[in-house]
């Protein structure tokens, strides 16, 4: 099974998010996915650069982080499910 991951803007639920993450990817490729603004903006929860790192870490390759990127998914049924994490 293949489930995207989609991080959104809502840094203070990170902490939460993370674990979860971290579950999934034992048991199921993860395709991890991120809003610009989880991309690119640096916040009290720590900064854009550490979460793509741990993101990537954890799943084994880069988020997907733009229109071109993630445009696919759907034409070409690459997931069998989608978190959106909130």
């Amino acid at each position: 099974m293949t489930i995207g991951f989609a991080f959104t803007g809502s840094f203070c639920t990170f902490g939460t998010v993370f674990p979860v993450l971290e579950a999934l990817t034992k048991k199921y490729e993860v395709i991890p996915i991120v809003s610009a603004n989880t991309a690119l903006i640096d916040s009290r929860f720590g900064s854009a650069q550490d979460h793509w790192g741990r993101i990537t870490e954890l799943c084994g390759r880069p988020p997907l982080s733009t229109i071109p990127e993630v445009e696919p998914i759907g034409p070409k049924k690459l997931l069998d499910a989608l978190i959106v994490a909130p």
